[in-house]
């Protein structure tokens, strides 16, 4: 394999590799096949496993995630594509009350062990109903392990863990990541679902974020770490399971919280994390814990209006410096 893999590579590299080692992985979704995926993140799977483990479905969400339901459901693994994240609510009936209860509803007698990938995320000019960032929406809904990764070698290895999973994962992939590069993983790469990783170590604020608020956030620290506040930087990978407790460890050395999320303010996943921070961390505050996210209006789409909406750099560093500060 090459020296680096980009995101989208990375995307079909993964499924690949769950494909080749299970016979029970199918995958299903709008111009998956022979095109590659509009964003060509399964190229290379048509040709490699053909039209009985590669479905390309007609324009409905709802025939999608249902097909793949009643596939999990009877022994298959499958992969359900949804091609923009905002689309979610289209299948939503699927995706809140009939997938995530099934196991328990039949007490453990029925799985539904399938993965919904969709491309999430703005930053790149496509309006109110192409540029939403929904793992907000997911986290709403008991049952569903949400994923989110911010590097290539995350994705092979938490697409590993998802498609593994005997529970339905909604795996989210960022549109503005797709084009970034990394090194990819050895053979065999798993990356525990729920296990969220320090990116970047420091002693003076907690910086925690997601997807592609983590290179965001790293280049906030950069421009911190210049004015001589060093923050630590957590990529939280997952929301379903949330590795709070290594957030609340980051907190024991650094004193002070910052969540940076693409997600609008209102009911955004920051809050759940400063909520537990409150409840079972706040001996280790010194200072007050600020939010940055995403404004609760639609999407605009000219980029300089768009900027003005989701979290920046800049943004993010008058966050910290207000905070060392207090």
């Amino acid at each position: 394999m090459a020296d680096v893999i980009t995101y989208r590579e990375a995307v079909a590299e993964g499924i690949a590799r769950e494909m080749r080692r299970d016979t029970s992985v199918v995958c299903l979704g709008e111009d998956i096949g022979a095109a590659g995926g509009v964003f060509k993140t399964t190229v290379g799977l048509h040709k490699e496993f053909g039209p009985e483990r590669v479905w390309d479905t007609p324009i409905s969400e709802q025939a999608i995630v249902g097909a793949a339901m009643g596939a999990a459901m009877t022994g298959m693994r499958p992969v359900a594509e949804i091609m923009f994240s905002d689309f979610l609510a289209c299948c939503w009936d699927y995706l809140a009350n009939e997938i995530p209860k099934v196991r328990y509803m039949t007490g453990g007698q029925v799985t539904v062990p399938l993965v919904v990938r969709t491309a999430n995320g703005g930053g790149l000019g496509f309006g109110a109903q192409h540029s939403q960032a929904t793992e907000n929406w997911a986290l709403t809904v008991p049952g569903l392990k949400i994923a989110a990764p911010a590097t290539p070698a995350d994705v092979i290895g938490m697409m590993a863990a998802a498609i593994r999973s005997d529970d339905p994962v909604v795996f989210f992939e960022h549109k503005a990541l797709l084009a970034t590069k990394g090194a990819p993983p050895p053979p065999g790469h798993v990356v525990e679902l729920g296990r969220a990783a320090v990116v970047r170590e420091g002693a003076d604020v907690t910086l925690v974020a997601l997807a592609s608020m983590v290179p965001l956030a790293l280049r906030a620290a950069d421009a911190l770490s210049g004015e001589g506040i060093e923050a630590e930087v957590i990529d939280l990978r997952c929301l379903v399971p949330l590795d709070t407790a290594t957030v609340l460890a980051s907190l024991g050395r650094t004193s002070r919280l910052v969540t940076v999320e693409e997600n609008p303010y209102q009911g955004g996943w920051g809050a759940t994390v400063v909520s537990v921070v409150a409840d079972e961390g706040f001996g280790l505050l010194d200072a007050p814990v600020r939010r940055v996210a995403g404004e609760c209006v639609p999407l605009p789409f000219a980029d300089a209006l768009e900027e003005q909406v989701i979290p920046t750099v800049d943004k993010v560093v008058t966050a910290v410096r207000r905070l060392a500060a207090y």
